[in-house]
């Protein structure tokens, strides 16, 4: 079994899948590790559509150059209506939320031997017209998600980090 920084570490981004069908049962984890992520205060905002049929992977195409033509597609996104809103400022935690929901999403799939990337170049206006969003969902990603290809690997600066006394200070 590999620790967390193992699995964290054997994730990358990927760009390049087979197609090979993912089974219900890995779609069916991958939902119970977003089920399970944590929210602010637990609203648990996160919507989340699980894109498969043939038409609506193809819409992707329309809102993102980067689909990847990955079997099977999530759109996650948040109710702005029930994601809780910090009282300081009025800051929505919506977005972040989503994140949390989306790092569990990509950590499950690759736990199953799944490939997934984060792809938050899109057109938000057009993702919500393609899949009628009504106004209180806000897209926050698309993550594409299948075996990887055989020839799929991580990008060239997927093992480069900056050294913790570069990001971490102690106080």
């Amino acid at each position: 079994m590999m620790t967390f920084n193992e699995l964290a570490k054997a994730r990358y981004s990927c760009r390049k899948f087979s197609g090979k069908t993912v089974e219900k049962e890995k779609i069916d984890y991958i939902l119970r590790a977003a089920q399970l992520a944590p929210t602010a205060v637990n609203f648990q905002p996160q919507k989340i559509y699980v894109i498969t049929s043939a038409d609506a992977l193809t819409k992707i195409n329309d809102c993102t150059k980067y689909g990847f033509n990955a079997p099977i597609n999530f759109l996650v996104c948040y109710d702005k209506n029930t994601s809780w809103k910090r009282g300081y400022d009025g800051e929505d935690f919506g977005s972040i939320d989503a994140s949390i929901v989306i790092t569990h999403m990509m950590l499950a799939a690759t736990e199953q031997g799944l490939g997934s990337t984060w792809v938050g170049s899109f057109d938000p206006s057009k993702v919500r017209e393609a899949f009628d969003l009504p106004e209180n969902i806000i897209p926050v990603s698309f993550l594409p998600i299948g075996y990887p290809a055989d020839d799929a690997h991580p990008a060239h600066l997927h093992d480069k980090r900056r050294e913790l006394s570069e990001t971490v200070t102690f106080i």
